[in-house]
């Protein structure tokens, strides 16, 4: 009898899932068990759990992160859906500008618009000012709930659009003809037969806007004032500088991870039930209107453009005006630049260092890990398929402790080195590369490789010379989109940072914390300026116009 043997493919897809063992399912199961198992007597307990339900202090977190979360996942929607709706539907002069600055928007770090709105209409902002001065009253600032809401909303509704504006691109007019044709217009033909093709669209953007929203520190840090959110409890939990309980952070951590599964479970199967494949032969194009329905139109896509490209404004400008210690004088300066540079060199240096050492990994493991799961089909690439796309709804503060917990001791003690927080990056943002991959993949007939093979070339050199070539102008958008996240990452940075391994996202919260505003602008501009530059480089080299997401 013949024995079986083990192709390269099955040594690879090998290699990639014990990756995924070491770095992310040991981490998380970490994180179980200690929530319920004391290593210092050894013995299991529910205290943990006991006392994150049993106090109305804790409970309460839990419905201040569902309450501000739900609400700003449902407006991202309302105002995304419906601003992608009337742009490919009506002709909105600089469309192309607003594109960009969603595109722009999406990928710029969220924390960053906490600090610019609290610059704007913060106790002491310009628009407080003249707000109080106009209507003689004491506006107290946006602080809380409702802070923390503007900034959600406005920071996530442009992630709503690009989705959205994606589906609709492939949504064939046809449709709209025979609905106008059978006297369905308006409102009724958006609720009744465009909303229902792109329902899945729409519910996927609203899983990422929630994921989003719920895994964010840096805002409710910032203009919370005292409405805790989950992150900020596991933070204070686990690395508090009153008090540190390990056990009660994992057992958060749980609640968030079970809580965050059971969304993403439902959100899959109800897009399953609601799939519709659609093929665009004949796409929608937007029409010229008149009237006040055009200016009101306009004006809703520009106060978009505006209200997202005030933070950016605001950041820039407070970037170039002198200080004086902390507080800004009058006069504008390079001098918030040379700071930055002095005393944050290395925050600057890391921040590239970590994010391109992190995408080549990205790209390395994304794209063995796509091409084994669509060419060579078995339980095992479907296992690491399935697994690779679950740090897709861990929240960063979530995955940050679980790496700690396990690579806190020997055999693997990496803890308080650059290693665990590339590591975290590969593992939080590899599931953009690989689904950008498995699309472009499975648009790639088998026939071309089948060919290459029957003309003498091994399947090592098909691979890198036929198939890798073909892959890369799809593995591109996925690539672009995990570097930008990466750059912008705070949640799991924080947790895992030493003085030696500081990234820029880190050096401009605890700046912003100081009250070292002009510092923070100017780290806050070179990111998006980085963010920027990346970005045309991308529509330059590829010759698009647009990011597929």
């Amino acid at each position: 009898m013949k024995k079986k043997t083990f192709s390269g493919w099955t040594w690879i897809t090998l290699a990639c899932f014990l990756f995924f063992a070491v770095f992310f399912i040991y981490p998380i199961s970490r994180i179980f068990l200690n929530s319920v198992y004391d290593f210092n007597t050894g013995t299991f307990s529910l205290k943990a759990f006991e006392k994150f339900f049993g106090k109305k202090y804790y409970t309460n977190t839990i419905w201040n992160s569902l309450k501000v979360t739900t609400c700003a996942t449902v407006l991202a929607c309302l105002f995304g859906t419906s601003l992608a709706y009337f742009a490919r539907t009506i002709r909105i002069r600089g469309k192309r500008v607003l594109d960009i600055v969603m595109l722009i928007s999406v990928l710029s770090p969220p924390f960053i618009g906490a600090y610019s709105w609290i610059v704007l209409l913060g106790r002491a902002g310009v628009i407080t000012a003249v707000i109080n001065r106009i209507f003689h009253i004491t506006f107290n600032g946006i602080y809380g709930f409702s802070g923390i809401l503007l900034v959600f909303t406005v920071k996530l509704s442009p992630l709503v659009y690009l989705y959205v504006s994606g589906a609709l691109k492939n949504l064939d007019n046809s449709l709209n003809e025979a609905a106008e044709n059978m006297g369905c217009s308006g409102i009724k033909k958006m609720f009744t037969v465009i909303l229902p093709l792109i329902l899945p669209t729409v519910l996927a953007s609203a899983l990422l806007v929630f994921m989003r929203a719920l895994a964010d520190f840096g805002t409710p840090m910032l203009i919370g004032e005292g409405y805790r959110t989950l992150p900020e409890l596991i933070y204070n939990s686990f690395i508090g500088e009153v008090s540190q309980d390990h056990s009660f952070a994992a057992a958060i951590a749980v609640v968030v991870v079970i809580f965050t599964t059971i969304i993403f479970l439902l959100q899959q199967w109800i897009s399953k039930k609601k799939n519709i494949e659609m093929s665009s032969m004949n796409p929608m194009e937007p029409r010229p209107v008149q009237g006040v329905k055009n200016v009101l139109v306009h004006g809703y896509a520009y106060l978009f453009i505006l209200l997202e490209l005030l933070p950016i404004i605001v950041v820039a400008y407070n970037s170039f005006q002198n200080t004086s210690g902390t507080m800004f004088v009058e006069g504008y300066s390079f001098n918030s630049y040379i700071k930055a540079f002095n005393s944050m060199g290395s925050s600057i240096a890391n921040t590239y260092l970590y994010s391109i050492t992190a995408l080549a990994l990205i790209l390395v493991i994304g794209i063995l890990t796509s091409y084994s799961a669509v060419r060579r089909p078995s339980v095992l690439t479907a296992i690491l398929d399935t697994t690779t796309m679950f740090p897709y709804i861990i929240p960063g503060s979530v995955l940050g402790i679980a790496m700690l917990l396990a690579f806190n001791h020997r055999p693997l003690l990496i803890s308080g080195t650059a290693l665990i927080i590339i590591v975290t990056y590969v593992v939080r943002r590899l599931p953009y590369t690989i689904r950008s991959s498995n699309a472009i993949l499975r648009q790639i007939s088998p026939s071309v490789e089948e060919a290459a093979l029957s003309l003498g070339a091994s399947s090592p050199k098909t691979f890198t010379k036929i198939t890798v070539p073909m892959m890369i102008s799809g593995v591109l958008p996925g690539a672009l989109m995990s570097w930008m996240s990466i750059i912008s990452e705070l949640s799991a940075s924080i947790m895992l940072y030493v003085g030696s391994t500081k990234t820029m996202t880190i050096s401009i919260y605890t700046e912003v914390i100081r009250g070292n505003y002009g510092v923070a602008s100017a780290l806050s501009t070179i990111l998006i300026a980085s963010t920027v530059i990346v970005l045309f480089l991308f529509f330059k080299i590829t010759g698009r116009s647009e990011i597929d997401l």
